[in-house]
């Protein structure tokens, strides 16, 4: 964890879905020692925009270029990011179901935004006891139906 600058959890949350949905951020800034959190939601969304959303606004609040460990308990970021975006890209943003991508708006511009960085992507496992995944948890389903 010592090479990183940054450390990040994230999460999203929506109550139906779609439906009203929160998300969070924790960052943890390795060389201050400083917590720092990122909250917001949406009235009408769905979690998986609420993941992605997480994400997107803890990185537009790093300085470009930093070595960043992100943690996800979302297996659709985690293979999105990792496997699925190439093909995407390379196929006009058609997944492998012959349909347009969901959330092609976001997948953009964690693209963009994940390029202007060094970063390591974790899958961590939801709801099983992990410190900072159970409060970005909890910080996310705090936003759903909150006015933003």
């Amino acid at each position: 964890m010592s090479d990183f600058d940054y450390i990040i959890y994230t999460d999203g949350a929506c109550s139906g879905n779609p439906g009203s949905g929160g998300w969070a951020a924790i960052i943890f800034n390795k060389r201050s020692g400083q917590k720092s959190k990122k909250i917001g939601g949406e009235i009408e969304t769905t979690n998986n925009r609420m993941e992605l959303m997480a994400i997107i606004h803890a990185l537009e609040s790093i300085p470009k270029e930093s070595c960043i460990q992100i943690f996800t308990d979302s297996k659709y970021v985690i293979n999105g990011i990792e496997l699925w975006i190439k093909k995407w890209k390379i196929n006009d943003w058609i997944g492998s179901n012959k349909k347009k991508v969901k959330n092609k708006d976001l997948w953009m511009k964690l693209d963009m935004l994940s390029m202007q960085f060094h970063i390591k992507w974790n899958w961590v496992k939801g709801h099983s006891g992990n410190k900072y995944n159970e409060e970005v948890d909890r910080l996310a389903r705090d936003q759903i139906n909150l006015p933003n």
